[in-house]
């Protein structure tokens, strides 16, 4: 606690990755509800002397406002179990798990969870050949908000010709057709409770980074207009994910639904554990559609914050 009594929070954000810009964001929106909230609260940009600036900041609870990897994949969690700083969602194994799509899609299979067919291929293999049946996707394996994604249609003359600025490892995957629809998983109290489910339509042609952040990039509509059965199987296997992955605090998953399969046309995508918290983004708006407002969102995830999660 400060000298006042007040909570102090330290919220990273910024951060070396690819994702840099949106955590910039998703991390001041958080700083400036949880001073709503009273709490003393500390903003810092995740660098090479991150662990100076927290032992200068001597804050009660980190919330992680990274985005990406170091900040997704279990690095920063590691360096606070380290310091024996209690921080916001989840921890290093179910971090590093959710952040690696093979992994994650390998655990949703052990939990009987339906996926589409994958590959792990280098650089040079997909360009040198389809590693898949087109229509596929390929993708880094380690990376989140549709960075570097490539769809090979089918009929494609030839495989997709890779950015050199690229990865070397990557993900082929099946591309599922469909309706790109998403569920977060928030705990409280402990316990992790399925929100609404969100309909993404894209008006970009797909959720790209650019329907993801950009200005009427995509619309989302929540609650999602489908049959309650598909609701209900959406919001099951968004609790399962995030169990299985071993989630703690909130998490969102994404999901394709081919509509002419039913139910046999839903499967997982991948589970991210640190949902963007921008005016765009996907896991407020579905608190907000069940009564939660940002702020309390934010103050939901500092009450559960702990070490050893």
């Amino acid at each position: 606690m400060s000298s006042s009594g007040q909570t102090r929070i330290a919220v990273l954000l910024g951060g070396p990755s690819a994702e840099r810009e949106v955590s910039l964001v998703s991390g001041r929106l958080c700083a400036a509800a949880l001073r709503e909230d009273g709490s003393e609260v500390i903003e810092i940009d995740a660098g090479p002397d991150l662990v100076e600036q927290l032992r200068a900041a001597k804050p009660d609870v980190v919330f992680n406002g990274l985005h990406g990897r170091w900040g997704e994949d279990g690095c920063v969690q590691g360096l606070l179990e380290w310091l024996r700083i209690p921080y916001t969602h989840s921890g290093v194994l179910a971090s590093s798990l959710a952040m690696d799509k093979l992994r994650t899609k390998a655990a949703y299979r052990t939990a009987g969870l339906p996926v589409a067919d994958d590959r792990r291929v280098t650089r040079a293999e997909a360009m040198a050949d389809h590693p898949l049946p087109p229509p596929y996707v390929i993708k880094p394996y380690n990376e989140g908000s549709s960075v570097g994604i490539y769809i090979v249609q089918e009929g494609a003359n030839g495989p997709a010709q890779i950015d050199e600025n690229m990865p070397d490892m990557l993900m082929a995957e099946a591309f599922v057709p469909g309706r790109e629809l998403t569920v977060s998983v928030i705990e409280e109290n402990g316990a992790p409770r399925a929100l609404q489910v969100t309909d993404i339509i894209s008006n970009t042609g797909w959720y790209d980074y650019e329907a993801k952040y950009g200005d009427g990039g995509s619309r989302h509509v929540v609650p999602a207009e489908l049959p309650e059965e598909i609701t209900a199987l959406c919001r099951d296997y968004a609790l399962r994910a995030h169990q299985v992955l071993g989630c703690r605090g909130v998490s969102r998953t994404d999901l394709r639904w081919d509509e002419s399969r039913g139910p046999d046309g839903l499967i997982l995508l991948e589970t991210n554990t640190q949902p963007g918290m921008t005016p765009t983004s996907l896991t407020p708006e579905q608190a907000e559609a069940e009564g939660i407002s940002f702020a309390a969102l934010c103050r939901m995830l500092v009450a559960d914050a702990s070490c050893d999660r």
